[in-house]
């Protein structure tokens, strides 16, 4: 027999996920309209979690979240998270495709390494987690930059030289920029010799709640072996396992399995 749900507390994380910002103040009637609570219902939850400090209480009735939360946060980072939740994908997809998988996130215009799976007869790929390359001239980082707002996308653009690690590295502002925008279009990017002149890595990004991309997920290969119809196998792969990811980390998320509305979305 399955346990039952506590709506209780269910109607509880509900208030919470309403806030939009840490920084917000919010009504209790707007925090119960946006969890789709009835205002006396959500308004005597507001008050059980300010008791617990996970609310906090301000002029003419308005909420933040608490202290309680930030506490909270400090116990788990959200690259373990991520770590955690994506390695028997991550150790699935590698196997399946005999390749190395990479997890990674954007971190002061670096891309840092969450995860690596590797099998025994992949390609060899010299990285490590908690390693950090540059952004432009690899798959994931190419993913997580486009995922950037226009601004915080364009200062990146603009904010040092971009240097040529092999022949075919992308050096042109103009370059990287048109690369970007169509990498926002087709939902995923392709590190071609840009890194290292003899491999090739394809990524896709994964989404949060809100759609917004928290991290990229990755697959290697050698130049000669990743041809475009390998490519477009690993591809799905890649997009099928992002999706799951995303799931595990946002269980009331409807599960995607079409790639194409994943790049849409």
């Amino acid at each position: 027999m399955a346990t039952p749900k506590n709506h209780s507390v269910m109607k509880a994380f509900a208030l919470l996920k309403a806030f939009r910002d840490p920084d917000e103040w919010v009504t209790s009637c707007e925090l119960s309209r946006r969890a789709n609570l009835p205002e006396a219902s959500g308004y005597r939850l507001i008050q059980t979690l300010e008791e617990i400090g996970a609310v906090a209480r301000g002029a003419r009735g308005r909420y933040r979240p608490g202290l309680l939360l930030l506490s909270l946060s400090h116990n788990v980072t959200l690259a373990e998270l991520l770590r955690d939740a994506s390695h028997a994908l991550m150790t699935e997809l590698a196997w399946k495709l005999d390749l190395t998988t990479h997890l990674a996130v954007l971190e002061h215009g670096m891309v840092t390494y969450v995860a690596k799976v590797s099998t025994p007869g992949a390609f060899a790929v010299h990285t490590r987690v908690g390693a950090q390359l540059e952004a432009y001239c690899s798959g994931l980082g190419k993913v997580l930059l486009a995922a950037l707002p226009d601004a915080q996308m364009e200062s990146f653009i603009l904010d040092g030289e971009l240097i040529a690690l092999t022949p075919y590295t992308i050096t042109s502002p103009a370059t990287l920029r048109a690369e970007l925008k169509a990498i926002r279009q087709r939902g995923y990017a392709v590190d071609d010799r840009e890194n290292h002149a003899d491999m090739r890595c394809v990524a896709v990004p994964v989404l949060d709640r809100e759609g917004r991309a928290v991290a990229a997920l990755s697959a290697t290969d050698s130049a000669d072996r990743m041809s475009e119809t390998w490519q477009g196998q690993v591809l799905d792969a890649l997009f099928d396992a992002a999706a799951a990811l995303r799931q595990k980390l946002y269980p009331e998320i409807t599960p995607v399995q079409n790639r194409r509305a994943i790049a849409a979305e």
